[in-house]
């Protein structure tokens, strides 16, 4: 084997999208960086994930809504085009291949080690490349863990042996399953769900809790059962999986057994029930932590249990917010942070400060792309007297916006705003209904900039748009 050592301001281990912008952020601050991937540049988000499953979700939402346009509705009456579909869907994944991200790399002067990144030490990274050769990489400043998670599969039996679909097989199926059964009720579950039932699938949901969405306002989770049980998905909340087994080689049936001794039986299962952190094999116990843990971070991003504070921890590995939007502003923010610690500068550690991620905890924006969508931003109801506060809960239905009246017949969604009294400012925001993800970035804005209520009412928003729901909250507000 060859053997090979080399320097770096920083070293990154992961390219996806949170190893990327820590890595631009590091080369801005005129550090040189070196990035680390075992697998496709862009990582999990633009290959099995957000890109993948957004693609295959557009047309499916875009029908839904084109379907409640009067004078369009006979336009969209047949079935989708499967296969214009899944040619778009690899489209947009550039047929897994990553090429337009390793001419990115190269247009930020950030070097590339392909191969299994793993740590040797303090500020030491061990790197063995698919030719088998072994890339020692020092670090000068900083090493940054990047390598985000991978589906979690709870221990049930006979699971392991059935080869169940994850979020990468759902994502990047070659053809629709004819009967396919899904487990869990969170964003994935309920998004492939959508996905495929529209695609042609006849989807079994099975829930082991007592509803969709967990974490967010209750009627998400109730307007999103609603759509599902509509669009002809079997939802099946309260339910557990005792077993399952594959009946054949390769491709034989699934048969599902549930808690109360009934049997299922599908092409394909879909098990969605968590994310684990890809940290088993990154050679954490080399600098004194557990393989497969969570890596605890500072609110700078370095790795609390580490000395000397070199190594960082950015995403969805250190489990603070399992999002790539929030992931990619980690980053932006570790990667300045790096910079100012290498160029003996001071980090700005305040409230909303240019080092710390304070949105991670006030104002962490999602948008869940079914039908009806779901958009959310900061605390629920729940969250916010949870932590104490003195809140006011606003809801409005969107049937009284004129706005949505005129965006589709039948608009059916429900707004909440929540307001903290002493401060007088919102803090968390929640829209259901059909596009209302575009209503999203508004909310965003009011939480992170803390206006005050009374400052918003001088916000008007445009007749006749959907937008004019905050109008709507402002008046009950007002009262």
């Amino acid at each position: 084997m060859n053997d090979t050592s080399r320097t770096y301001d920083v070293v990154v281990i992961g390219a996806g999208p949170v190893g990327e912008n820590v890595a631009d952020r590091t080369r801005a601050a005129g550090l040189s960086t070196v990035i680390v991937e075992s697998e496709l540049l862009g990582g999990e988000c633009s290959y099995w994930a957000c890109e993948p499953s957004k693609a295959l979700l557009r047309p499916v939402l875009a029908r839904a809504d084109a379907r409640r346009v009067p004078g369009l509705r006979k336009a969209v009456e047949g079935p989708l085009d499967v296969p214009a579909v899944l040619a778009h869907r690899d489209d947009i994944v550039f047929h897994w291949h990553d090429e337009d991200q390793v001419a990115w790399l190269d247009s930020i002067d950030v070097a590339l080690v392909r191969g299994h990144g793993r740590l040797d030490g303090p500020r030491q990274v061990v790197v063995t490349t698919p030719d088998g050769d072994t890339v020692r990489l020092s670090a000068r400043h900083a090493v940054a863990v990047c390598t985000g998670t991978g589906a979690a599969l709870p221990d049930i039996p006979g699971l392991a042996e059935a080869r169940p679909w994850t979020s990468r097989e759902i994502t990047s199926a070659k053809a629709v399953p004819g009967r396919l059964v899904v487990v869990g009720g969170g964003v994935v579950a309920v998004e492939m769900a959508t996905a495929w039932r529209a695609l042609g699938s006849e989807v079994t949901m099975l829930v082991r809790g007592s509803g969709l969405l967990p974490g967010r306002e209750p009627f998400a989770g109730e307007l999103v059962a609603e759509g599902l049980r509509e669009a002809g998905v079997d939802l099946r909340l309260g339910t557990a999986v005792a077993s399952v087994a594959r009946e054949g080689e390769p491709d034989g049936e699934v048969r599902v057994t549930l808690g109360d001794g009934d049997q299922l039986v599908a092409d394909e299962i879909l098990f969605a029930v968590g994310r684990a952190p890809r940290t088993e094999d990154i050679g954490l116990e080399t600098v004194g932590l557990t393989p497969g843990d969570w890596l605890k971070v500072d609110p700078t991003f370095r790795v609390s249990a580490v000395e000397d504070g070199w190594l960082y921890a950015v995403g969805d590995v250190n489990h603070i917010v399992l999002m790539t939007h929030q992931g990619k502003y980690q980053a932006r923010i570790a990667g300045a942070v790096i910079g100012a610690r290498a160029n003996g500068e001071p980090v700005d550690e305040s409230r909303w400060g240019r080092h710390v991620a304070t949105a991670d905890s006030e104002a962490v924006p999602q948008v869940v792309f079914t039908d009806p969508e779901v958009a959310t931003v900061g605390l629920t109801a729940q969250e916010a007297e949870r932590e104490g506060r003195r809140v006011r809960v606003v809801d409005n239905d969107f049937r009284s916006v004129a706005g949505a009246v005129q965006y589709a017949e039948g608009f059916r969604g429900q707004a909440r705003m929540v307001v903290d009294l002493d401060r007088g400012t919102v803090v968390g925001a929640t829209f259901v209904g059909p596009g209302v993800a575009e209503l999203l970035y508004s909310a965003t804005v009011a939480v992170v900039s803390e206006v005050p209520v009374e400052r918003l009412w001088h916000a008007v928003p445009a007749f006749p748009t959907v937008s004019e729901v905050w109008l709507r909250l402002l008046e009950t507000y007002r009262g």
